[in-house]
This record gives C-alpha cells, structure tokens and sequence, in this order.
C-alpha cells in the first residue's frame, strides 16, 4: 500500500424521528422520544468514532388534507434539549443541530448554539434551513411566512449576525487584575451592532468564545441560490445525491463555488445521507433489503409521497396500478403540509416518474420505491465498507451521514461489523486525535473578525 494517506471518511449519525423510512412498527424498535433512544445512538455512534451526531428538527405536525399524519402523534422534541444532554454522556462526538432561520431571532440562535458548544467543549454544529410556507409559519408570525427570496435574505444575514455575535469575545477579552487578584473582562467584551435590511440590532453577548471557535455551519442546498449561500457560508453541505456520477457533479460545482466565494474547498465538506442493509452474503443482504423496502413503502406511503408532487387527492388511485395520467395542480392550496418540499418543477418531475415507470415497467409504489430511496448501502460488511470507500475516494461525497430503519439499535451492527474495515483500510480513525468537532471534520478554527460598530 502506499504510503500516502488515504482520503478520510466523514460519518455521522442520523436520527430523524418517525418517517416511511423508520421501521416504527417493528418488534425490535424502540421509542423514537425517550432519551435512551437519543443516548443509545449517539453511545454508539462514538464508539465506532463517528464524528457527529445528527438531529432533524420539525417545527409542526405534519398534515394531509387537514388530518396529522399518524406517523406524528410521538411528537416533536425540541433539538436544543436533546443535544444538550447528549453532551453529557459523550465526549467526542459533534452534537449536530437542524434550527430555522426564517423563524428564530439570531440573538437567542447565537446564544443556544454557544452555550452547547460550551457545555460540549466545542462540539456544535447548526444545520441553517429555511421555510418558506405559511402553515409552519403560522406557529412563530402574523401572515405566516416569507416570499422565497426574502428567506434566503433573512438566512444570509441572520448567519453574518450570529458569526459576529459569536466573535464578540475574544480570547484575551478576560485578564487579571493583579491588584485585585480578580479576573476582569475588558470593556467592550461581547459587544455588537449589526444594521441590516432584517436586523438592526446591538448589544452586549452573554457567552465567552468557543473552545472550536465557532459552531460548525452545516446546510443544504440544491437550487443555484442554496448551493451559493451553502458554498460561501457552510462548513459542510448535505448532498442530495448518492449515485456516481451526479454526486461528482454536485461535489465539483460545489468546491468550484467555494473557491468563487473566496474559500479553500478543502475546507468545505459534502456529506450525502445513506441507509445501510447488511448479510451474510450479498443475495442474503438484497433480501433483507427487498423485504424493509417492501414494508417500509406500503400502499398508503407511496400515494402521500406522490400527493406532495402532483398537489392533489390521488386516494382512488391504486398503489399497484400504473402512475396517475392525471397533470399537477401547483396552483391548488396545499393537500400536503409540514414536509419540506424538494422538488423544483412539479411537470418536469412528474414527466421523470413517467419515464423511469416505462423504462423499467414499474407500478405507482414500485417507482415511489425507486425513486424516494435515501441511498441504501447493501451487502456483507466487506461490500457495504468497499462502497463507502470507493465513493468518498472518487470524489462522490466526503463521507456519509448514516441512518437506520430501526431506532435506536439498528447502528449497532455498522459500528460492529463495518468500521473495523474502514479503520483496517485507513480511511477511518481509530481513536479521535482532538477534542472538538472542527478537529473531527479536519476543519480549521475560523480567523476571528474585528469588532464591528455599524453595517
């Protein structure tokens, strides 16, 4: 083998709550809601030197035509909570936050994060998303919700006023007095203005510097406006793709847009989410897959996911029959409310699930199972370690962030099985080398800014 260091794998751990991918219903599965579930799981995820564990966040009940998905009566816990006390039973691992910028005020964000971050020694990291519809809004302001382009607006500066509120304190901010014998701080310690067309806000922050400097920025971004936000702001970025050779695609024009806003794309990372399925052999692996896949996408699943894209009631539709020869309705009020809505062009996506039904004679549930997949990993522990590895070194992704169908026991045997063969191949640590989460990702400590008195 050669003696140059391998391209190192980046995983986290993912726990999203009850959705069609969660087998909820399973004997074996636990609650998606108590703290032995979140513990479980991120225990884990640093036994098998993960670095990060990841929460989803859900700011309402999710709703079809009016009624709460059944999937939602576990309800909804609050990210910070959990994070906060998973950081006293772990001691590496990043503690991964998904926290709205469209409808928290960027004082109470900067302070929550920063006091994680020092609760946790520097292992937090906020995943910036944004809404733009009413039915969340509705929970948080009068008239709901913001245009689109306003929230990426809101969101750009609401990061540069969190980031500036965060290096407000700085390192030798507090000093000795001799004479006193007393620890003093300086006297514009944490101070802040920011004048903005969202904020105009100033101050004095209440929490000293992070040991990691700042909480990790991580973000999502698909259309040209979220991939130039996430490439001139985030640490790192989830991928939506997870087949070569668009995963490369979206890598390489996402380090090209870094280098475009002035950064090192090293320092930039791309992480796809997957699920894995493991056996004993390769037929026994596509097996147990077919059978969760099955299970996890019943009849019912498969028309709700496809009411989000067509917009309208497709019940009388059968899920074993051929797609809907009906257009979409972008103009009819919501059916599906509370699910992020991914899709750019309702035609042009339904024109795709037409195509991939003809190409591979596919019923409606059978292209809802092609089609809605979160990347699926499958084969023995030797394959599923090849995959990963060959991925990340070709450039599809910097790593994996790495969820199960069954809560909270089903990382176990990725962690039992898998991760001795990254480690042996020398794409995974072996043991952590520092102790914040900037030195898990291999991410540097940001150059502090100068104190700002007006924008």
């Amino acid at each position: 083998m050669s003696s140059q260091k391998r391209k190192q794998v980046i995983l986290g751990a993912y726990l999203g709550g009850v959705n069609h991918h969660t087998a909820w219903w399973d004997p074996q599965a636990g609650s998606q809601i108590e703290f032995d579930s979140f513990e479980h799981t991120a225990r884990t995820a640093e036994r098998g030197k993960f670095d990060f564990f990841f929460l989803a966040e859900g700011l309402a009940l999710r709703e079809r035509a009016g009624q709460i998905f059944d999937q939602d009566i576990i309800g909804r816990p609050d990210t910070f909570t959990v994070l906060a006390s998973l950081a006293a039973v772990t001691e590496h691992l990043g503690l991964a936050g998904t926290i709205n910028a469209t409808f928290n005020e960027p004082y109470e964000l900067a302070r929550q994060f920063a006091t994680l971050d020092q609760l946790s020694g520097g292992r937090a990291a906020w995943n910036v998303v944004t809404s733009f519809d009413a039915f969340t809004g509705q929970n948080f302001r009068r008239g709901g919700y913001l245009d689109r382009a306003q929230r990426y607006e809101r969101a750009e500066e609401t990061v540069a006023l969190v980031r500036e509120l965060w290096d407000s304190w700085r390192s030798d901010d507090i000093v000795a007095d001799k004479a006193s014998g007393r620890f003093l701080a300086r006297p514009d310690a944490g101070e802040f203005a920011f004048h903005g067309s969202h904020f105009d806000v100033n101050g004095r922050f209440t929490v000293p510097r992070s040991p990691q400097g700042r909480p990790v920025i991580l973000q999502a971004g698909v259309s040209p406006q979220g991939r130039d936000f996430a490439a001139g702001n985030a640490d790192a970025i989830f991928s939506p793709y997870g087949q070569l050779p668009e995963a490369a695609d979206f890598y390489r024009d996402i380090k090209a847009r870094a280098v475009a806003a002035g950064r090192d794309p090293g320092d930039i990372k791309i992480l796809p989410s997957a699920s894995f399925v493991l056996g004993t052999s390769e037929a026994d692996a596509i097996e147990k897959y077919r059978e969760i896949r099955d299970q996890q996408v019943t009849g019912q699943t498969a028309l709700v996911l496809l009411e989000q894209i067509w917009n309208l009631d497709l019940s009388k539709y059968d899920p074993e029959g051929p797609l809907p020869d009906i257009a979409p309705d972008p103009e009819a009020p919501p059916i599906i409310q509370g699910r992020a809505f991914i899709h750019q062009d309702r035609f042009a996506t339904v024109a795709k699930l037409r195509a991939v039904a003809e190409s591979k004679k596919l019923n409606l549930r059978e292209v809802v199972i092609d089609q809605f997949e979160r990347g699926p990993i499958v084969g023995t522990p030797q394959q599923v370690a090849e995959k990963i590895d060959s991925f990340v070194s070709n450039d599809g992704s910097d790593g994996f962030i790495l969820g199960s169908h069954l809560v909270p026991t089903g990382l176990d045997e990725f962690v039992d099985d898998v991760v001795p063969l990254l480690q042996d191949r020398g794409v995974l640590r072996s043991d952590y080398e520092g102790t914040t989460l900037r030195d898990n990702l291999g991410l540097p400590i940001p150059v502090q800014r100068e104190h700002v008195t007006a924008r």
